[in-house]
């Protein structure tokens, strides 16, 4: 995303600008979602810890913030899971992780929906020639809520990748049998590496996965909301 910076287009600017804000809410919607699953599974350690909020400086991470910026996928400080306190501690962490997607997935909706009102707001707008100042506008905030589906959407994809430490790898490994769950989590760390080079690698050559997904997502999801809000304002 942010290599079309430099290319010197207003939009590109404008679209670095207004990801900033999704971003900071999106990582941090993400994390807090992880924390308040496993406290009503009855792990309080995220409360405890104050990760229970939406302020960004207690969730970001420097490079996974800015990763998501540059890439369009990123992460957060992991919230902190004691699995001692859930009654079945593989379920537990399973619907723990896939907490943190889903929440992505459900504002991606929300964002494809505001975006669909926004945007045919934009067209009656340029159709009965209103003031510049609020075609601006409106053009800012559909681009704002097209912005944050691409990157829910992007940070669900990258997070359900199903080997550890993602999110994804947390439910799929409750259906493996436990001693290759544990032979998988002793390299963890390793997984974690070798992937991360790679969606790098591919992004640098021009072509991410993940944007692809999101990308779909969103068209596939806000199409509908598209033709439904342009028929109830145009008849069409």
């Amino acid at each position: 995303m942010l290599f079309d910076l430099f290319s010197g287009n207003k939009d590109s600017i404008i679209s670095i600008l207004l990801s900033i804000p999704v971003i900071i809410f999106a990582l941090s919607f993400h994390e807090v979602s992880h924390g308040y699953v496993a406290y009503k599974m009855g792990d309080p350690t995220a409360r405890n810890l104050g990760r229970l909020t939406l302020n960004p400086l207690k969730h970001l991470d420097l490079l996974g913030t800015l990763s998501m910026l540059v890439f369009g996928f990123g992460w957060a400080k992991p919230v902190p899971i004691n699995t001692r306190n859930f009654k079945n501690s593989r379920v537990g962490m399973a619907l723990t992780g896939i907490a943190g997607p889903i929440s992505n997935f459900i504002l991606g909706v929300i964002s494809c929906i505001l975006f669909a009102i926004s945007n045919t707001a934009y067209i009656y707008v340029l159709f009965n020639r209103g003031s510049e100042n609020i075609v601006s506008i409106i053009y800012a905030v559909t681009l704002l809520f097209y912005i944050s589906a691409i990157l829910n959407f992007g940070l669900m994809a990258f997070n359900l990748i199903p080997v550890p430490p993602f999110d994804g790898s947390r439910f799929f490994y409750l259906f493996l049998p436990k001693k290759w769950y544990f032979k998988v989590m002793q390299h963890e760390q390793t997984i974690m590496i070798a992937v991360l080079i790679g969606f790098f690698a591919l992004s640098y050559f021009g072509y991410s996965p993940i944007s692809y997904i999101a990308r779909g997502l969103f068209e596939l999801i806000a199409e509908p909301f598209l033709n439904i809000s342009q028929k109830i304002v145009f008849g069409v």
